[in-house]
């Protein structure tokens, strides 16, 4: 029995930087060494002994030509696989995470939409024991305490103003499991309600907001630590009203979300997101509905029916139809965009897929990086930088060997 797994010869995106030729060793489900050494040896002995398989309850897989990245980590997804969050159902939202899982995305909160309390305290139940057994990091609230004059795919007549004592409400349905909740701060009970978040030791974000740079300061200052996917759903930036999207990535206490498809954000703009707040307070989100890794065609999104087509969601009818509704996106398309269209440095995209967000959603002591004593999350890229390889905790989803 093969006890401890070499992945050897790859190049290794270390919290240090890029390591030519190394390795990361995996031992009981975690990480228990990489560096250069014994990759290197590593490769040696898989030349002469690639036939035996397992070697002293050792086995080494040569990676030469490959990128291993730690395992992604999405703090903003609503489903995938056909499959929804929203449903409240524990097999659909098994569908999504397995979903993304394939795709390297080994952590992840599950995003609810804007509906009724009562279906939203039912839905965060259901979620709280996928928490519990480990498939989910936790849950995020988008909605419904946002602004009806930038609500997206959220349904208008579902909304409602920011009262604490609903906040809260959600907060405890969610039994320990909730780490965040998007609201526009601008609202009656606004920055009550962010205080309120702050206190439970729950992330405020602000998001689908109207609100003005002054109000928005006043958010942060308050405790919102978030700003939900960044440009999208809030004023744009103008010159004499620079609205929240300056006052969130002026303070560097915020973490911004950013949706890199394509679609949401021009390269131009997501420039000048990491010029300003650099890769340590940017987080590649997926905002991903349940069409990710499906084809074209009609979606539920909570209570509202999107349409998908050539990749792009949006609202089917209704008062708010033709608005984009999340995306189909996944975080190895986001990856590969942003070192090859983006002209990231692999480092900085690493660190906005996994580092930033795992330190956000307070996991960072086991996943979001490789280093030794970690859970053993981890992502093989081609030199293309496409996906061949997903592990979690010591366990292959995709294996390198089968592609």
């Amino acid at each position: 029995m093969v006890e401890r797994t070499v992945l050897a010869g790859a190049r290794v995106v270390l919290p240090t930087g890029v390591v030519e030729g190394g390795h990361v060793t995996v031992e009981g489900g975690r990480v228990a060494g990489c560096g250069v050494q014994e990759g290197a040896r590593g490769v040696r002995e898989s030349a002469r002994g690639a036939q035996e398989g397992a070697r002293d309850g050792q086995r080494t897989l040569d990676l030469a030509g490959h990128w291993i990245v730690p395992g992604f980590v999405d703090m903003h997804v609503h489903g995938g696989g056909g499959a929804s969050f929203s449903a409240g159902d524990p097999e659909e939202a098994l569908t999504a995470i397995r979903t993304h899982r394939a795709h390297g995305t080994t952590t992840m909160v599950a995003s609810t939409v804007t509906g009724d309390l009562d279906d939203l305290a039912r839905q965060a139940a259901v979620l709280s024991e996928l928490t519990e057994q480990g498939d989910l990091a936790g849950i995020h609230f988008e909605g419904p305490f946002i602004s009806p004059h930038r609500c997206g795919a959220h349904q208008p007549e579902l909304l409602r103003d920011p009262d604490p004592a609903d906040v809260r409400k959600l907060v405890e349905a969610a039994r320990g499991a909730a780490r965040m909740m998007t609201l526009a701060p601008e609202l009656p009970g606004g920055l009550d309600s962010v205080r309120l978040l702050a206190d439970l030791g729950v992330v405020a974000a602000v998001g689908h907001t109207d609100s003005t740079y002054e109000a928005t300061l006043d958010a942060v200052e308050a405790g919102a630590t978030v700003a939900t996917h960044l440009f999208n759903a809030m004023p744009s930036l103008m010159h004499r009203a620079p609205g929240p999207i300056a006052a969130l990535l002026e303070d560097d206490r915020v973490t911004v979300e950013l949706i890199n498809d394509g679609t949401h954000l021009h390269p131009a703009v997501l420039e000048l997101a990491f010029a300003r707040a650099g890769a340590d307070r940017v987080a590649f989100i997926t905002d991903a509905m349940g069409a990710a890794g499906m084809s074209d065609g009609m979606y539920p999104l909570g209570p509202m029916s999107v349409e998908v087509k050539d990749g792009v969601a949006r609202i089917a009818d209704g008062p708010t139809a033709g608005s984009i509704a999340g995306s189909t996106l996944t975080l190895d398309t986001a990856f590969k965009r942003a070192v090859t269209v983006d002209r990231l440095p692999v480092e900085d995209a690493v660190r906005a897929l996994s580092a930033t967000p795992a330190r956000l959603l307070g996991v960072g002591d086991r996943v979001g990086s490789l280093e030794a004593g970690k859970d053993a999350d981890l992502v093989v890229l081609d030199a293309s930088y496409d996906l061949v390889g997903v592990m979690r905790k010591g366990e292959w989803v995709v294996s390198p060997e089968a592609r």
